[in-house]
């Protein structure tokens, strides 16, 4: 395996969870992408990520820069060369870094829109809320750090739930051209989640019936990382065989809602 090419430090992670009917998913996927299902369900959701230490692997860690990023995401799989292969596909990542928009997609994978951020912490309350420059994707999450993971009706506790969420580690991003897919890989000897519980949510991506009729997109569960140490490993393009039906258009600046 080659060494990651960036390092960081996961200093919070709130991984909201949706459980979504696969046809409701399916048209918003690539080709070769496909749902990953768990239980006859699809696994979707928001990541809500700050990054801290982020510099090249070989530098110290008092040069890195630190920022609040979030990512829509969706579980999926593949045909590889050695058999089906898991990950995430990534329509949407925001930031309110502007070295995370500016290298993204060009320095490193992952093409980044601009969003602001709100972020209100205690040890056992997390919220973070965002909003697009562009309008079109709003988040507002309020979670607490609990003593299990209860009331899931895709993953039987917290060990399974992180085990599902440890093999997706490689991350495919929707990229401008609409031709390849940007990769990159989440690599670390220190994984660790908490399970948590849902106070609030809401989701303009999720909340949109027009893109999850009633009933298709159901709020799950939250998963909470805190003080993780990760590599980032950049991954040859993935390239489409066909575009998504539906869904959002990558990239920073002006974007349109595919119908």
């Amino acid at each position: 395996m080659r060494p990651p090419q960036l390092a960081s430090v996961i200093e919070r992670r709130l991984l909201v969870n949706y459980r979504v009917a696969p046809e409701a998913v399916a048209p918003l996927l690539p080709a070769p992408l496909r749902p990953q299902l768990v239980r006859g369900y699809a696994v979707a959701g928001i990541c809500l990520l700050r990054l801290g230490s982020v510099r090249p692997a070989w530098a110290p860690a008092a040069l890195g820069l630190r920022s609040e990023n979030a990512a829509h995401r969706i579980a999926v799989e593949w045909d590889g060369p050695d058999g089906v292969e898991t990950g995430v596909y990534i329509p949407r990542r925001d930031s309110a870094s502007l070295v995370n928009r500016l290298a993204g997609g060009r320095i490193f994978p992952g093409e980044h829109g601009h969003a602001d951020f709100t972020v209100r912490e205690t040890p056992d309350t997390l919220r973070v809320a965002y909003t697009t420059r562009d309008g079109l994707t709003g988040v507002d999450v309020t979670a607490r750090v609990a003593d299990r993971l209860e009331g899931s009706a895709l993953f039987d506790g917290i060990d399974e739930a992180s085990a599902f969420f440890r093999a997706g580690d490689r991350g495919w991003s929707a990229t401008r051209s609409g031709r390849a897919l940007d990769g990159m890989r989440l690599l670390t000897d220190a994984w660790s989640v908490e399970p948590g519980r849902i106070v609030a949510a809401r989701s303009s991506y999720f909340d949109d019936p027009e893109r999850f009729p009633p009933g298709t997109a159901t709020l799950d569960s939250v998963l909470v990382m805190r003080q993780v140490p990760v590599g980032w490993q950049a991954l040859p393009e993935l390239p489409l065989t066909a575009p998504a039906e539906a869904g959002y258009a990558a990239g920073p600046g002006p974007r349109k809602v595919l119908r």
